[in-house]
């Protein structure tokens, strides 16, 4: 998975409301530089969202985001995922990712989760709720003992803060949303979501 979230830099966390939307919201992002979106399965319409994009942004990679089972892991690869976020990790849905062949970025929160993903062959994980389990600090101290992970801190990132993340040696890209804030999107503020997506690819400063 490093090869594909290397060049993410900033991975934008996407609750699909409104199907178009979110296709004009994903084109505008891609336009800006962005090369991947998450699409997280938090509403009725995300698997009809995430084959919308699949088919109307072509060259745009889509991961289900807060993918918690095998059954959820299935489907969205069937509505056209790439690949795969989770907000944690068990045996089942690592089993049911194993098995599938479906590349998955887990999400751990501990030491001990960090484990079981190395355990199933998984090297890259999401940190998450990154803010509120120490953030940067937090980063540092699992650097010691995992030198051979690598992270995408979500949960708490912001413009102010996500380029301290991305200095880190262990963090490979970040999640974040706020770029694709509910009250741009829902207004239409497509140039205001290009700007702040074109500053979050911005290399300048990381």
């Amino acid at each position: 998975m490093r090869g594909v979230l290397k060049p993410c830099r900033v991975l934008p966390v996407i609750t699909v409301q409104d199907v178009a939307q979110t296709v004009t919201l994903s084109r505008t992002l891609l336009e800006a530089g962005m090369p991947a979106v998450e699409l997280t399965l938090r509403t009725p319409a995300a698997l009809e969202g995430i084959a919308a994009v699949k088919a109307e942004v072509p060259g745009l990679l889509i991961a289900a985001g807060t993918v918690t089972s095998g059954t959820e892991l299935d489907r969205a690869m069937a509505a056209g995922a790439d690949f795969a976020v989770s907000p944690g990790l068990t045996s089942s849905l690592l089993e049911a990712a194993r098995q599938s062949g479906v590349g998955l970025v887990p999400g751990v929160a501990s030491p001990s989760d960090i484990m079981l993903g190395l355990d199933y062959g998984l090297d890259t994980f999401k940190l998450f709720p990154a803010g509120a389990l120490g953030g940067i600090p937090m980063l540092k101290a699992l650097g010691g003992p995992f030198p051979q992970v690598s992270f995408c801190p979500t949960g708490g990132l912001s413009p102010d803060n996500f380029r301290d993340y991305l200095a880190l040696p262990n963090v490979i890209c970040c999640g974040g949303s706020w770029m694709v804030a509910p009250e741009l999107v829902a207004s239409g503020q497509w140039d205001q979501i290009a700007t702040l997506a074109a500053d979050a690819m911005a290399t300048d400063n990381n």
